[in-house]
């Protein structure tokens, strides 16, 4: 169980209006070299609240909610908005330079903006790896049986969109909200983000409440994650970036443990091919994806490592 017990850090929440659409900021405060902290797909900024005030002592830390989540605006997905998203809250913070951490979707932007900005001090991706889509990605399944594995799986997802899709009434908002306690207190965190992150995602609509983000964008999510072809940056890149990704399965990849070790086992070959001095892979072990709950303290610790080595050796 992971233990997250850190003084409260001085927050200013704002909105960023300089882009296409507002995103909405929370800057921890810190003395130290800025960073941009970056949550997933379907999470917000106060998922990040646990890494950020124990990353603070190193870095001026600001979280924010990317398009179409939290408190951030609405608009069409691509890899480039969202990185002129992070550009616009860089440049109005007045940030020079920041370091990008990102978890999973976060994860991938922080690959993808160190790619961009050879500038950069560093760059961190925590699991940030596209979804399983092609049966070539999963070493040691049949064709065949990839193919179907892969269908089973695109059956659940949508099967998830769906259902997320649909308002959510009074006894359920209570439901899931005792579902974040719970999860809160099985990784030995504090309530309060896990609760304000449920919230922060839930606007009404006619019939109840519906979570953010809305299924459009939701579905241009699942394709941008599926079809994204991330090994180009990893050859490209000039900045330091690590990746630091799981090696266990969430209780909800088990039914798909088959697919999802042969994944790991591809995505290990590719990147041990991948010849570039700026790029570091730690594999955590006995880490799943959820690694930003379950070793916040540990990942804090790695971060603000490669971070200044990083910086030392620029």
């Amino acid at each position: 169980m992971a233990e997250n017990h850190t003084e409260t850090a001085p927050r200013t929440d704002r909105v960023v209006t300089s882009g296409s659409v507002p995103i909405a900021v929370r800057d921890h405060g810190g003395t130290g070299t800025p960073l941009l902290l970056l949550h997933g797909a379907g999470g917000n900024l106060a998922t990040m609240t646990g890494l950020a005030d124990l990353l603070r002592p190193a870095h001026r830390v600001v979280t924010l909610d990317l398009r179409g989540h939290g408190h951030s605006g609405d608009g069409p997905w691509s890899w480039d908005a969202a990185l002129d998203d992070l550009a616009a809250v860089a440049d109005d913070l007045g940030l020079d330079r920041p370091a990008v951490v990102g978890h999973s979707l976060g994860g991938m932007l922080a690959a993808l903006w160190a790619a961009r900005h050879p500038e950069c001090p560093g760059a961190v991706s925590l699991d940030g790896s596209p979804t399983p889509a092609r049966p070539e990605d999963l070493v040691g399944l049949a064709p065949d049986r990839a193919a179907a594995e892969l269908a089973r799986l695109h059956e659940v997802f949508t099967a998830m969109a769906a259902g997320l899709a649909q308002p959510l009434d009074s006894a359920q908002v209570e439901a899931a909200l005792a579902g974040q306690r719970a999860l809160a207190q099985r990784y030995g965190s504090a309530e309060e983000p896990w609760v304000e992150a449920f919230e922060r995602n839930l606007v009404p609509v006619e019939g109840g409440s519906r979570l953010r983000p809305d299924p459009t964008l939701t579905e241009q999510l699942r394709v941008a994650m599926e079809t994204v072809d991330l090994f180009p940056a990893y050859r490209e890149v000039r900045c330091p970036l690590l990746l630091v990704l799981a090696t266990e399965n969430l209780p909800e990849q088990e039914a798909f443990a088959e697919l999802y070790a042969a994944y790991r086992r591809g995505l290990a070959e590719r990147l041990a091919a991948v010849d570039n001095p700026s790029l570091r892979v730690v594999h955590l072990t006995g880490a799943s994806h959820a690694m930003v709950a379950e070793r916040p303290a540990e990942l804090a610790a790695l971060v603000t490592d490669f971070l200044a080595g990083a910086t030392s050796s620029c």
